[in-house]
């Protein structure tokens, strides 16, 4: 590649680069960072721990995200310098060496930039994920679990504080069903690309026979909601039962019955939680999920009416959108963007930022052709 070429290239990053900060806003970021600092060094911080972990959860995702801008930046800099001195020394492996970093740092501001299309209303907040498994017995509660595991982990990865509100286990291995909260900024926006259902072809671990086994899990992502959201529910509209806390091994969870179910009555949306100590603090835990499931209903009804007087009428695989097949061949292929990884392994250790930057942009892109 041509010295002018490095140039062009540095000078759209950079140009990119500006925007980014822009949008993200760095001022506001470091000054809510130092605001969040002082919280957090409060000595009665935790009093109230579900303040405390949102303090401490945001904190930490505002720091990943400006460390994140600030390291992409000092790169693109070091890179300027590179390449003046790759040309100065007219060095072949400098000058190649430079190139392999140029298209590093292309790839990071290109995953840097998908958070600059995360404009909708609730994109910004932290999210709610329910997985629940579907058809396929054993295989498909083995399959939820993989697929808790696998939002964990890119969690973790990125040090998002994850907090589990209800894990349902199956009888023989897996889960029949489980709800956590992500704690990040702008994690709905991310995750909510991953909503639909998701379908494995393997072989079965669990057929004695060796035959190949194809199941299926529903993804269900729903934003957090804040005070200021205005969903009111009735204390008549909601069933309150209380029941024994469940899960492998015997946990001393199990020894009160400390678990709250709750169903909306008018909509029939059951939620649960059971990971919390008391029978107060599972109810509240639930009634932020049921709230959050209730807005994002709403939602689907104001966009099922929109789509009807649009005439949006579309040939679609129905809800599935992802396949992970491990058998015959190793490939995850989404059905909607067509980004595909042909090491499902990593996919499933939480390698998941391809498919949720491929589906941002696909859904932006739908968006703007559904607006014309």
């Amino acid at each position: 590649m041509a010295t002018t070429d490095f140039d062009s290239e540095i000078k759209q990053l950079q140009a990119t680069m500006k925007t980014i900060g822009s949008v993200l806003d760095l001022d506001s970021m470091r000054k809510e960072i130092a605001d969040l600092g002082e919280q957090v060094a409060a000595p009665d911080l935790w009093d109230d721990q579900t303040n405390a972990q949102r303090v401490t959860g945001r904190l930490s995702a505002l720091q990943h995200d400006l460390e994140r801008f600030e390291s992409l930046q000092s790169r693109l800099d070091d890179l300027s310098v590179m390449v003046e001195l790759a040309a100065e020394e007219d060095d072949a492996d400098a000058a190649a060496e430079t190139e392999t970093e140029l298209k590093r740092l292309i790839k990071s501001v290109e995953q840097l930039e998908v958070r600059t299309l995360l404009s909708g209303e609730y994109d910004a907040r932290e999210a709610i994920v329910s997985i629940r498994s579907g058809a396929g017995g054993v295989d498909a509660a083995d399959f939820a679990e993989m697929l808790m595991r696998m939002y964990t982990r890119w969690a973790e990865r990125n040090k998002y504080p994850v907090e589990v509100f209800d894990t349902s286990y199956a009888e023989e291995a897996g889960l029949k069903s489980a709800t956590f909260a992500i704690h990040a900024p702008y994690a709905y926006g991310t995750l909510s690309v991953e909503a639909g259902t998701h379908r494995l072809v393997r072989i079965s671990p669990f057929d004695n026979q060796g035959r190949r086994q194809t199941s299926f899990a529903a993804v269900e992502v729903v934003p957090v909601l804040e005070q200021t959201d205005e969903i009111d529910i009735p204390e008549e509209d909601v069933r309150v039962d209380v029941y024994r806390s469940s899960g492998p091994g015997g946990q001393s969870v199990n020894t009160t019955d400390s678990a709250v179910r709750l169903t909306h009555l008018p909509t029939g949306t059951v939620v649960s939680c059971q990971n919390e100590k008391s029978q107060l603090q599972n109810k509240a835990s639930a009634m932020v999920i049921l709230k959050a499931k209730l807005l994002a209903l709403k939602k689907a009804e104001e966009k099922a009416q929109l789509d009807a007087l649009r005439g949006d009428v579309q040939a679609s695989w129905g809800d599935q959108m992802r396949n992970y097949v491990l058998n015959p061949y190793q490939m995850v292929k989404d059905l909607r963007t067509e980004y595909e990884v042909g090491n499902p392994q990593a996919v499933f250790d939480g390698e998941i930022d391809g498919f949720l930057e491929a589906g941002i942009r696909w859904r932006v892109g739908a968006e703007i052709a559904a607006a014309n």
